[in-house]
């Protein structure tokens, strides 16, 4: 029956259709959306598409309050982002890897056990690889190599904790796992690597910027929020989770002071604000949980919003350096308007979406007499308006004339795309309602209360007032700066030159060693007459050639070997890990 339909195959199954529709392709695109809200609406709460399988008890689909709340902000992102992407309906491509991710992230929301969430897990990383090597650079092959690099280590170090969680409880059943065992700790490390907590978080800043103008809108909305969704379902109340979010909170806000790039500076916001939703979830309250869920949906359509904005100032500059924009304004007020809505959005002004569900996360943390974590969360939430409402607009919009030739406003359904997120921006600001009935707890938090505007704005007012002191400060250079994925980076050069120059080593050794002995055995035939010259020449030329080839190969195997040694290491610790435990059972 349609009312038993899961919405995420509305896209799974749209996306292998899409090659065969070639007229009205654009509606085509936005139907799926469509399509798939309203099936959102038709599904009854319970669990769907049940059965068994080697003897476990598999849910793909369970609807309840939580996943109702992340579906619907998927569906809506999702349909912004095709109304974003309109003028590259073309592109098949891009728009099946975009439909398998949407439709990817719904399965693992949707998912009420692990075997499911883990295969819609591996269909959201390759299906998101693609839309950042799309274009083919050699900066986005490179950043989508090691990208999928960090998430195949997520994807081992879950399905390892699935095997070792299933074999010690016999049950794959998706709810509070716990880390007291090391099944639950594995797979909250593939959950942490997904929400990009550092120091495993360098594959977002490093990939996303790379990524198509729209290929970075999805990017930016489905990977770190499915990772929260699973914490939030899984690891609640894991109190080391608190002060890891509050980590990722002002680490993001320091990482994007360095930053020249603007899709890179909004992608360590992203860090930085899926920092506030972790936190929330290491709290545990139903406050912080209410406050980490709302922060998501938020946080999906003002950042969103936002890498609309800065994709739209790529398309019609072909610029995306902080250095090499400024005066844009002029030519593109109302990209302008819209993308300030968002940065008022992410820096939580009040009558702004983020005011009524960031404010949540940290109002938790007050109840909880938790003051470090409210002072430093609020201090964060300061980093963030200076930077992203504040330094990037500046930079990007002002600060000096425009250098090029003329410019033109961005492609109308781009700025559609924008203002359908920045109207919910401003509704869900101002009438909070709506969403708080739609979170998994009752909602006892007024966010318009007297006390919590006043010291909002006192925050905001005076980080502008530091933003005009310090204007000459902030003011970004040329450069580059390296995150944690140095480590495997620097790490991976040493250790696979190391690998590739005892290879050749000993290729060469080995090398010596059989020409010489098949010189010598040329020479007795010579004198002794036992076998054909001939053959004796053909043998030695064929394993020398064989040699060099090895030698040859050993060089080109070099490259791979820099960036995949730190995967290979872990995949063999977890697999040897699993197999010991498991066996022990």
């Amino acid at each position: 029956m349609i009312d038993y339909l899961s919405p995420s195959w509305v896209y799974l199954l749209g996306a292998l259709a899409l090659p065969l529709v070639r007229k009205y392709r654009a509606a085509y695109l936005l139907g799926i959306p469509v399509v798939a809200g309203l099936l959102w609406l038709l599904l009854p709460f319970g669990n769907h598409h049940v059965f068994d399988f080697m003897g476990q008890h598999i849910v793909m689909t369970r609807v309840d309050a939580l996943s109702r709340l992340f579906v619907l902000v998927f569906v809506l992102a999702s349909f912004c982002g095709a109304v974003y992407g309109l003028h590259e309906k073309d592109r098949t491509g891009m728009w099946m890897a975009a439909y398998f991710y949407v439709g990817g992230a719904m399965a693992v929301v949707f998912a009420g056990d692990l075997i499911t969430l883990f295969i819609f897990s591996e269909v959201m990383a390759f299906s998101s690889l693609l839309l950042i090597v799309f274009d083919k650079s050699d900066k986005a092959l490179k950043a989508g190599f090691r990208y999928i690099l960090v998430h195949i280590f997520s994807g081992v170090c879950m399905v390892g904790g699935i095997a070792i969680h299933a074999s010690q409880t016999g049950s794959v059943a998706f709810e509070g796992l716990g880390v007291s065992g090391l099944g639950g700790q594995l797979i909250l490390v593939g959950f942490l690597v997904n929400a990009a907590v550092p120091p495993l978080s360098a594959w977002l800043s490093d990939a996303y910027p790379e990524a198509t103008v729209v290929g970075a809108v999805f990017c930016s909305a489905f990977t770190t929020k499915t990772a929260v969704y699973c914490l939030m379902r899984g690891f609640p109340g894991t109190e080391i989770l608190i002060w890891m979010g509050v980590f990722m909170a002002l680490y993001g806000v320091v990482y994007a002071v360095l930053e020249n790039d603007i899709r890179r500076l909004l992608a360590y916001h992203i860090i930085s604000q899926v920092g506030y939703m972790v936190a929330g979830v290491g709290m545990g309250t139903e406050m912080a949980l209410n406050g980490s869920g709302s922060h998501a949906f938020t946080h999906i359509l003002y950042k969103g919003l936002l890498f609309m904005g800065a994709g739209a100032v790529i398309h019609v500059t072909g610029k995306r350096k902080l250095t090499e924009l400024g005066g844009v304004y002029k030519f593109m007020p109302v990209t302008m308007t819209l993308y300030m809505i968002g940065g008022f959005s992410i820096s939580a002004f009040p009558l702004f979406s983020g005011f009524v569900s960031k404010s949540m996360v940290v109002a938790a943390a007050e109840h909880e007499h938790l003051l470090p974590v409210y002072l430093l969360l609020t201090l964060a939430s300061a980093g963030t308006f200076l930077h992203t409402g504040l330094k990037l607009p500046f930079y990007t919009f002002f600060y000096q004339d425009w250098r090029g030739e003329p410019l033109k406003e961005a492609p109308v359904n781009m700025l559609v795309a924008m203002s359908l997120m920045a109207a919910m921006c401003i509704g869900i600001g101002m009438f909070p309602g709506p969403l708080y009935a739609l979170l998994p707890h009752p909602v006892h938090f007024e966010p318009y209360s007297a006390w919590h505007v006043v010291s909002s704005l006192q925050v905001l007012m005076f980080t502008g007032l530091g933003f005009y002191v310090l204007l000459k400060m902030l003011t970004p250079e040329p450069g580059v700066s390296m995150d944690t994925e140095w480590v495997y980076r620097k790490g991976g050069y040493v250790i696979g030159r190391g690998i590739t120059t005892g290879i050749v080593f000993l290729d060469s050794i080995t090398n010596n060693l059989y020409l010489s002995g098949f010189v010598a055995v040329k020479r007795i035939s010579q004198w002794g007459h036992w076998v054909d010259v001939n053959i004796v020449d053909r043998a030695v030329n064929d394993i020398a050639g064989f040699f060099m080839r090895v030698s040859e190969s050993a060089r080109q195997m070099q490259s791979g070997l820099l960036r995949g040694y730190a995967f290979t290491m872990a995949l063999a610790f977890v697999l040897l890990a699993s197999y010991y435990l498991w066996g022990g059972k």
